[in-house]
C-alpha cells in the first residue's frame, strides 16, 4: 500500500497544535498516524503553514447564494428578513447556478460538511454530485397556529427528497416565526434526531417576548399577518421556547449575538436535564454583515459552552469561509488561541452535525479532508 507523508510547520491535529510532526496517510486518504520525521522514512512533502483537518460549516442557506452582494450592509435584521423575502422570487437558472458556485467555492475554501437550511428544492442537484457532506435542515417558518398542519406536511414532502441525499431533519426557523403548535409537531418529529434553530439574533426577538413590542409587530403587520392571540411570556426567547424542544438529541443555537449569562445557562441546565447536546453556533461574519454585532464569545467560553462555526448565507457574508469567521473572531478575541478556535471549525463542528465519526480530527482511520493555512492563505490539500 501506497502511504502519503506530509510534515507542515505546524500540525493542529482537531485538539492541539503539533510542532515537528509528519501526518501518514493511506491511498484514499484515511489517517494512519501522527508520527516524528525521523520515524517515517523518506518521501515526506514539506508544507509551509498549519495543516488542519477540513472545516466544519455547522450553519448555511446553500440556497441563497444568488442573493450575493444584493443587500446592503448594516440594515438591521428586520430590513434584510424583508430583503430576503423578495429576493427569493428569481429565475431558477440563476439560482441553481449560483448553488454550484457557492458549493464550489466552500469546497475550495477547505469546508468537508455542511449543516445546511432548506427551504426548497433548489439545492438537491448540486448536492448529489458535491465532495461536502451535507446535513439537511428542513426549516419550518408559520407563527400562526392555524398553520402548524399544513406548514408541518409541506415539510415532510421536503424532507423525503433531501434523505436521498444526506441526513435530514426538520427544523424551525427562529423563535419568532414558529408558534407552539408547530413547535410541538417538530419536536415530535426529531425525537433522538440533530435539529438547529436561529437564537437571539437581535434585541427586538427578546423584548418581543418579553414584552410584545419592537420592530417584530411591524414584520408582522407587512406581512398582514393577525397576532392578536399571542401573549409575551415576560420572559427572554430562549426561556420562552426551549421548553417545547425537550425530544432532539442534539441542538444548533445559531448566532446567539444577544444571550446574556442567565440565558445561556438556563439553555445549558435544561439541555442536561434532557441528557441533550447543545452547541453555540456562530456566524460573526454575518452579525457584522447585518447588525455590526458579534456574538459574547468570552461569555460562552466562562460558561464552558460548546461552540462550533458557521458562515451563514453569501446573502450575508462576503465569502464562504470558515477561515474567515476565525479571522473575524480574532480581530475582536486576540486573547483566543488558535488551536481553541481551530477546535471549534473542526472537531466541535463534526460532533454537532453528528460527523465525528470520519471528520473532525487527524485520528487514526478518519478521513477528515485536509486545509493548509497560511500567513494569508488557505488552501485545499485533500
Amino acid at each position: 500500500m501506497a502511504f502519503r507523508k506530509i510534515q507542515a510547520t505546524q500540525l493542529f491535529t482537531g485538539t492541539e497544535i503539533l510542532e515537528n510532526k509528519v501526518l501518514v496517510l493511506d491511498e484514499d486518504g484515511t489517517v494512519v498516524e501522527i508520527v516524528s520525521p525521523e520515524n517515517v522514512g523518506e518521501n515526506v512533502e514539506k508544507l509551509d503553514g498549519i495543516l488542519s483537518p477540513g472545516f466544519v460549516n455547522c450553519h448555511c442557506h446553500l440556497e441563497l447564494s444568488h442573493m450575493r452582494g444584493a443587500i446592503e450592509e448594516a440594515t438591521g435584521l428586520m430590513d434584510f428578513v424583508g430583503k430576503i423575502m423578495r429576493l427569493r422570487q428569481f429565475p431558477e437558472t440563476e439560482i441553481l447556478e449560483a448553488i454550484v458556485l457557492a458549493n464550489n467555492e466552500m469546497y475550495e475554501n477547505g469546508i468537508v460538511a455542511v449543516g445546511d437550511i432548506c427551504n426548497t428544492f433548489h439545492t438537491i442537484e448540486t448536492k448529489k454530485s458535491s465532495k461536502i457532506q451535507y446535513r439537511n435542515f428542513i426549516e419550518m417558518a408559520g407563527f400562526l397556529p392555524q398553520q402548524a398542519v399544513e406548514r408541518m406536511a409541506n415539510g415532510q414532502k421536503l424532507k423525503a427528497k433531501y434523505a436521498e441525499v444526506g441526513p435530514t431533519t426538520i427544523v424551525p426557523h427562529a423563535p419568532y416565526s414558529v408558534s407552539a403548535d408547530l413547535f410541538g409537531k417538530i419536536n415530535e418529529d426529531s425525537a433522538r434526531k440533530i435539529i438547529s434553530i436561529h437564537n437571539e439574533e437581535t434585541p427586538d426577538e427578546n423584548l418581543f417576548f418579553q414584552e410584545k413590542k419592537g420592530s417584530f409587530l411591524e414584520l408582522y403587520k407587512r406581512m398582514n399577518a393577525n397576532i392578536d392571540f399571542f401573549q409575551p411570556s415576560g420572559k427572554s426567547s430562549i426561556q420562552t421556547y426551549f421548553p417545547y424542544l425537550d425530544q432532539p438529541s442534539s441542538i444548533l443555537l445559531v448566532h446567539n449575538t444577544c444571550a446574556d449569562r442567565t440565558d445561556i445557562q438556563y439553555a445549558e441546565n435544561l439541555a442536561q436535564k434532557n441528557q441533550q447536546n447543545l452547541y453555540w453556533t456562530l456566524c460573526p461574519n454575518a452579525n457584522w454583515y447585518i447588525e455590526r454585532a458579534i456574538p459574547p464569545v468570552e461569555l460562552l467560553r466562562s460558561e464552558n459552552a460548546k461552540i462550533c462555526l458557521g458562515t451563514d448565507s453569501i446573502a450575508s457574508n462576503y465569502q464562504l469561509s470558515i477561515w474567515c469567521e476565525i479571522q473575524r473572531l480574532q480581530q475582536h478575541f486576540p486573547n483566543i488561541k488558535l488551536s481553541e478556535m481551530l477546535k471549534w471549525a473542526t472537531l466541535n463542528g463534526a460532533q454537532a452535525l453528528g460527523l465525528e465519526d470520519c471528520l473532525g480530527s487527524f485520528e487514526k482511520g478518519k478521513k477528515p479532508g485536509m486545509v493548509l493555512m497560511g500567513s494569508d492563505s488557505i488552501k485545499r490539500i485533500v
